[in-house]
């Protein structure tokens, strides 16, 4: 059983928390329950990491909140 999801069909959209001006680019996956799937915009083909939500969900309210 592979852990690795299969991305080649992902739906990716760019965060809202990316630089504007095409600059600093997140782009997260939507639909893989349980994971958040991760990459760099200007590298489509390049790898992605994939987070479980229960790590994201942290990161991102720290985002939010302003402690990064």
């Amino acid at each position: 059983m592979s852990t690795t999801p299969d991305l080649s069909t992902a739906a990716w959209r760019k965060s809202s928390y990316s630089n504007g001006d095409g600059g600093e680019c997140v782009e997260v996956a939507d639909g893989f329950p349980g994971l958040v799937p991760v990459r760099d915009s200007k590298t489509p083909a390049g790898p992605a990491l994939s987070f479980t939500s229960s790590r994201w969900t942290p990161f991102v309210d720290a985002l939010r909140n302003g402690t990064l």
